[in-house]
């Protein structure tokens, strides 16, 4: 439903003026109804990313209903009162432009990349679906097959995925972090068309989304366009901050072991709870980072692939991963894939002698110059992509941060010393906090013979 004319009117009377950030090219306004935009000016080519980010994803499902926040990403290219199912995306590409949207465990997005000139048409189409989705059980049935399918495709049918989901599980026993983005499969198949249009009423309003446009487009103009057209939208009343089931202190750490004869390169990995990056609060998060680059980032140059890989020829993949842009604790992970000859028992002690070996013998100081350094230039090539900027801010400002955090991000990465890392990395390794898992094949006694 939309406000009388008289309150869109309203809206554009008592409008905010424009709050520039730390960033000339950046810029940040608020709707009247509750609605955050991200404006990123970039004038090198006549072309726009529009995007609208919710603050829901699989994580904000309520108990038995997992799988709701992707199904009903589907659900929202069907019809509105004024498009029929599939018209959204016809309209895009009929402008020469492209359309998509992502669900992840803290937010769900949809994005058009068109003509700057077409920005406006973008935010009716948009605005259109905010509030005002039309839905029936022939729709819904449709694409709840068409999600169990792409369950069947990615997850049941690969191994790695099957173990990835089990070991997330295993991880999060209470935090609905353990739940697959995708949904359980049982759960999925129950979800009903009312359980899609509580969701969608509840999540899908002003008040709970950031616009984020970039490209060649003017802050004022942009803001305008925005009280144009969604301005009027009304937000959901009493929509409260994101409360999710806390996870218990974990005090054991905790193992699985997948086998599945389709298994071509077994592997080891493991992950420790480990903190996400908060507003104003980054700094473990950024060492955290710079951690990963040098135990695993790269085969030629971190100390597992640089040792495991180059020198002693044990392992034919190694990496460390951590990505902070969760709103609840995430995860940092080492993983090694041996050589044939070599078993997982034996890659997980070499995994757990490069770790202390860090800790240990510390960090090269040269080394973490020159990831420093690819670090900058990382940050500098992102300019580069206009939907790359643009999903940088989304992430962020949907997984608590702000845009000053996303601004000051670059320059606490600069100010890492080592023994921040090393600080770091004694409180992340922690086997009472980790999950170590072996993917491997069946042995031969227990695989089917032909």
């Amino acid at each position: 439903m939309r406000l009388a004319p008289l309150a869109a009117v309203l809206s554009l009377l008592t409008a905010p003026v424009l709050a520039q950030t730390g960033d000339d090219t950046v810029t940040t306004f608020t709707l009247p109804n509750g609605m955050d935009a991200v404006v990123i000016e970039d004038h090198r080519a006549p072309v726009v990313v529009h995007m609208v980010w919710y603050n829901v994803g699989s994580a904000d499902e309520p108990a038995g209903k997992s799988g709701i926040a992707h199904f009903l990403e589907h659900l929202m290219f069907k019809g509105t009162d004024e498009l029929e199912p599939g018209e959204f995306s016809e309209i895009v590409a009929a402008q020469g432009g492209t359309d998509n949207a992502f669900t992840s465990r803290d937010y769900t997005g949809y994005f058009q990349r068109v003509a700057a000139d077409r920005l406006g048409l973008m935010m009716k189409l948009e605005a259109d679906r905010m509030r005002d989705l039309v839905l029936d059980s022939e729709d819904m049935l449709t694409e709840r097959d068409v999600v169990l399918e792409e369950r069947a495709q990615r997850t049941d049918s690969n191994p790695g995925a099957i173990f990835g989901e089990q070991r997330n599980a295993l991880q999060y026993l209470n935090h609905p972090y353990g739940v697959p983005i995708i949904g359980w499969k049982h759960e999925v198949e129950k979800l009903t068309l009312q359980d899609a249009l509580d969701f969608y009423g509840r999540f899908y309003a002003p008040n709970n989304a950031t616009l984020v446009v970039a490209g060649d487009v003017d802050p004022a103009e942009v803001e305008a366009m925005a009280l144009e057209h969604y301005g009027a939208l009304e937000p959901t009343p009493g929509l409260e901050a994101r409360e999710r089931p806390s996870e218990p202190p974990q005090v054991v750490p905790r193992r699985a072991t997948y086998t599945d004869e389709r298994v071509s390169n077994p592997y080891v990995i493991r992950t420790y709870l480990a903190p996400e990056r908060d507003a104003g609060d980054q700094e473990t998060a950024a060492a955290l980072t710079m951690l990963a680059q040098l135990l695993g980032g790269s085969s030629q140059t971190s100390l597992m692939g640089r040792t495991l890989e180059q020198e002693e020829g044990t392992a034919l993949y190694t990496s460390a991963f951590y990505s902070g842009t969760a709103y609840d604790d995430t995860t940092f992970g080492v993983i090694v894939m041996p050589t044939p000859d070599r078993t997982l028992e034996q890659a997980e002690a070499d995994m757990d002698r490069m770790i202390e070996t860090l800790l240990t013998e510390g960090i090269d100081t040269a080394q973490l110059e020159r990831i420093k350094g690819q670090v900058r230039a990382a940050e500098i090539y992102g300019r580069d992509s206009l939907q790359g900027r643009a999903r940088t801010y989304g992430v962020a400002v949907t997984s608590g941060l702000t845009v000053e955090d996303v601004q000051e991000w670059p320059a606490i990465l600069e100010a890492v010393t080592e023994e921040d890392i090393l600080t770091a990395a004694r409180e992340v390794f922690d086997m009472n906090r980790s999950v170590t898992g072996y993917l491997a094949r069946p042995a031969a006694s227990e695989e089917v013979t032909q």
